[in-house]
């Protein structure tokens, strides 16, 4: 059977090579390694036009929907906080439309941090823009650049359960989280502070957000399910 290609959100960003420095599609190398090795052929998408975007997500047999900046608070209602990033519209604007696009077409998808709150969003729920603020503490990272490690508690009845089992230690490193949970979405993992720290879209043949970072685990099953959903697919 042919690998199933998986489409990765990417970055809009200056970079350099040789003498030039212009604005180029990037994307972390873990991700598409991981897809790679999770039996997919990784693809890394620049943010196109929104009329674009379901004929994009029609070529494709599966999206990871990558981490990135906050997303803009307006689009859940809120007002921006002290330590919210400021907001990419173009960015924040093609994922939206990506992922309402991928559950339109019954397509398989993972929502990586970012990811995550993005499928909240677009579903109509909010975000804690500030954790430490809720939860009075920085476990979610305690680091302000290095990944950390953190155990979950997963519910065994969910998909993400039969992946994973009822228990997991993941890497992650985020500063929000998710408040109001969207339509249809069914909270399946769990932070030791309650934390919800992955989503499931109910209906869906493989529609899964994660808090934490399995690209950069060795722990290849989360991306292998996606990899075997897509090609199902």
């Amino acid at each position: 059977m042919p690998r199933p290609l998986i489409g990765i959100t990417g970055y809009l960003e200056p970079a350099r090579w040789g003498d030039f420095v212009r604005e180029a599609v990037i994307s972390p190398v873990t991700y598409s390694r991981t897809v790679e090795r999770a039996g997919g052929i990784p693809v890394i998408l620049p943010p196109v036009p929104i009329d674009s975007v379901p004929r994009l997500v029609a070529g494709l047999d599966g999206l990871l929907i990558s981490c990135g900046p906050d997303l803009d608070p307006r689009l859940y209602g809120a007002t921006r906080h002290e330590h919210t990033t400021p907001a990419d519209r173009r960015r924040d604007t093609f994922d939206l439309a990506l992922v309402r696009a991928a559950i339109d077409a019954e397509r398989p998808f993972l929502g990586v941090c970012r990811g995550l709150h993005v499928l909240n969003v677009v579903r109509g729920g909010t975000l804690i823009q500030h954790l430490p603020d809720a939860v009075r503490h920085d476990r979610h990272a305690p680091d302000p650049v290095k990944m950390s490690t953190h155990d979950v508690q997963v519910s065994v009845s969910s998909r993400l359960g039969q992946i994973l089992g009822s228990h997991a230690s993941v890497p992650t490193r985020h500063h929000q989280g998710l408040q109001r949970l969207g339509t249809g979405l069914l909270a399946v993992a769990w932070a030791d502070d309650q934390i919800v720290e992955a989503v499931e879209l109910q209906g869906h043949p493989f529609g899964i957000g994660v808090q934490w970072h399995p690209e950069e685990d060795e722990d290849l099953r989360i991306l292998q399910e996606l990899v075997a959903a897509a090609s199902a697919a």
